[in-house]
């Protein structure tokens, strides 16, 4: 029984590791009578739909490799030509992300964004409520025109510096947290301080003597074994330490931490205090669900947005109200409200009620501990020195980008593009790629200048060569995020399928029952159904799979397809409770100071937050400002041609 029992178990084990090859084979062989059996238009698209559907949802494959599968099922199937599905590959968003990219280039190697983060977390100080306020703020920006991921990687390790500097000062006093550099004391305050520093200092020398033991076996097992991590998810170098690189998106960003004997060597002994856990825990999370919250703000800061916008005007080509402006006009009331109610909520959940005291921002009330992480984070400014020639070049390339895209079209008033006498042939993506291709051309050093720029990339030739660009090619390349360009192109292409067999007409048809719902209640369930799916499968394949469905149910119940398809292009993100829902989250994980309990009750109640603040848009200011209260034209001419 026994070498049965382990038999099975062994097979079972082989059927695991293997099942995504099992997936890869079974679902097309199984779905294969569908087309057989059904050999229309629908039927084969639906065919081609699923199987790429199922290979995004379980990432049996690349997410890239996976949109692939329409470019060469579409043409076998007699769907689409080999050439009309190249085409849907690159449209004008992906050159719209090039040029975007182009900047985001530039801000990372010269370090602009690092400047940012600091000097905004300098203006919220050190106290607990504050600090996690500042780091949400200085996110939400960045992300605004970072991706969520570059934002997340970059603001984790200066928050990290500060939460072990925090750390590092408790355990050297763990006991002096009312300890406060204010105005003098009187002299029995004093001197009873002074007695207790002493009971402090005397309880301390006997816990590293009784420890010195087991103090030392852990010194040499860290020097004995350098390459793994010791108890605190960290590697201790000489003075310094260095955070562990544990997935692709994580630099190792050095941290000075001074030399503290610390008490107790258990894992359990990496915080002073159970409070100092929550703070880790609350500031740790902020950072990922700002990142979130700041994508939401642009059209082109996720992935998701620009795939919104690109099958939006692809099957509505008359509708000319997505844009920069308005996109920003809709958003960023939306992201204001949902920055304040998660940091409340955060606040609460971490740090309980007492916003007196984790948010005053009076100098008598500040801790030592909150005084040395203020002088931490001013030691990482001055580090970065005054301001570069290259910085405030691409501050100016940033500022003048987005009043560009603000411009083009306001909507009421005309913009720039009324000087042109041809309408209708530049758009965001023009800007963008202009200057994009300008930071190829502009030098890093000011003109009739002999000092060289300093940057993050120590590989850089500009040093020898004096005409040597803003940005390189490698620079381009290293963060230009082509799986997303094809993914987003497969996207394309299943749409245009849909729309070509006339699968998107059928389904409509299939929920017309729900035709008698007001259209909040439509959109309502739209929102709870994308931001369930999204936990377990990516952004940007649930949202590719789930638009031309709720675009043929808008038009099918002669619902304004904005009234649907701009709630659920944000509900898409709110993918926030579990590691795996977005990369930001796996990042945040990765560096251990919170637990998948944590993720999830924070989770769900920032994604509570997200979907109520959405339907509060979309049914008051988004009212007016997209016209929602009528079936448009555009969708009317929309319908007619896919009926016919």
């Amino acid at each position: 029984m026994r070498l049965e029992a382990a038999a099975r178990m062994d097979v079972f084990r082989k059927l695991w590791r293997a099942r995504k090859l099992i997936v890869v084979v079974f679902i097309p062989l199984s779905l294969l009578p569908l087309p057989l059996v059904h050999p229309t238009s629908e039927a084969c698209c639906a065919y081609v739909l699923m199987v790429t559907a199922v290979y995004w949802v379980s990432e049996a494959v690349p997410l890239g490799a996976a949109a692939l599968v329409p470019a060469f099922l579409y043409p076998l199937f007699g769907v689409l030509k080999s050439s009309e599905v190249a085409a849907e590959y690159c449209k004008d968003t992906t050159l719209l992300l090039m040029g975007v990219i182009c900047l985001a280039a530039s801000i990372e190697k010269w370090n602009l964004h690092k400047r940012i983060a600091l000097r905004m977390v300098m203006i919220a100080g050190a106290k607990p409520g504050m600090l996690v306020l500042g780091f949400m703020c200085c996110t939400v920006f960045l992300s605004m025109w970072l991706s969520n991921t570059s934002t997340t990687a970059m603001v984790m390790p200066i928050a990290e510096a500060v939460l072990q500097q925090l750390i590092c000062t408790g355990l050297a006093d763990s006991h002096d947290d009312s300890e406060t550099g204010d105005a003098p004391e009187e002299d029995s305050a004093v001197s009873t301080k002074e007695e207790n520093l002493d009971k402090n200092q005397l309880e301390l020398l006997y816990q590293n003597e009784q420890n010195e033991c087991c103090k030392q076996d852990l010194c040499s097992f860290t020097e004995g074994q350098a390459g793994e991590p010791n108890g605190f998810g960290l590697q201790p170098v000489l003075n310094k330490t260095f955070v562990r690189q544990t997935n692709g998106h994580l630099p190792q960003v050095a941290i000075e931490i001074p030399n503290v004997k610390r008490v107790r060597a258990r894992r359990d002994s990496q915080y002073p205090t159970k409070r100092d856990h929550m703070i880790c825990k609350c500031l740790s999370l902020s950072i990922t669900y700002a990142a979130t919250i700041g994508g939401l703000i642009t059209i082109t800061g996720t992935s998701t947005n620009l795939i919104f916008a690109e099958q939006f005007n692809t099957r509505y080509p008359e509708a000319k109200v997505i844009n920069f402006g308005t996109w920003f006009i809709f958003s960023f009331p939306i992201a204001i409200i949902m920055l304040v109610l998660t940091w409340l909520w955060l606040h609460f959940l971490f740090l309980g009620c007492n916003f007196r005291e984790t948010c005053s921002l009076s100098k008598k009330r500040k801790t030592r501990r909150e005084m040395m992480s203020e002088q931490r984070i001013q030691e990482e400014y001055a580090k970065l020195g005054p301001i570069s020639y290259p910085e405030v070049v691409t501050g100016i390339f940033f500022i003048l980008m987005t009043l560009l895209w603000f411009t083009r079209e306001p909507g009421f008033v005309p913009g720039w593009t009324s000087l042109f006498e041809r309408k209708g042939y530049r758009t965001d993506a023009t800007v963008s790629v202009l200057l994009g291709f300008l930071l190829f051309l502009i030098p890093a050093r000011r003109p009739f200048s002999s000092s060289s720029p300093s940057c993050s990339n120590s590989e850089d030739s500009s040093d020898s060569d004096p005409l040597a660009p803003m940005i390189t090619w490698k620079d381009f390349q290293r963060l230009m995020p082509w799986e997303i360009v094809i993914l987003v192109g497969g996207g394309y292409a299943l749409a245009a399928g849909c729309k070509v067999s006339g699968l998107s007409v059928w389904i409509g048809r299939q929920l017309e029952p729900m035709s008698g719902l007001p259209p909040w209640a439509v959109t309502l369930l739209a929102c709870l159904l994308v931001s369930a799916v999204t936990e377990f499968a990516s952004n940007p394949a649930t949202l590719t799979v789930f638009l031309p469905i709720l675009s043929a149910l808008s038009e099918t119940l002669l619902i304004n397809p904005l009234h649907t398809l701009i709630p659920s292009t944000m509900c898409v993100s709110f993918g926030v409770m579990l590691p795996v829902g977005n990369p930001p989250n796996a990042i945040v994980f990765s560096y251990g100071h919170v637990k998948i309990s944590d993720m999830v009750k924070a989770g769900f109640g920032v994604n509570l937050i997200g979907v109520a603040v959405v339907m509060l848009a979309i049914t008051t200011w988004g009212v007016p400002l997209f016209n929602l209260t009528e079936f448009p034209a555009w969708a009317v001419a929309r319908n007619v041609t896919g009926g016919l």
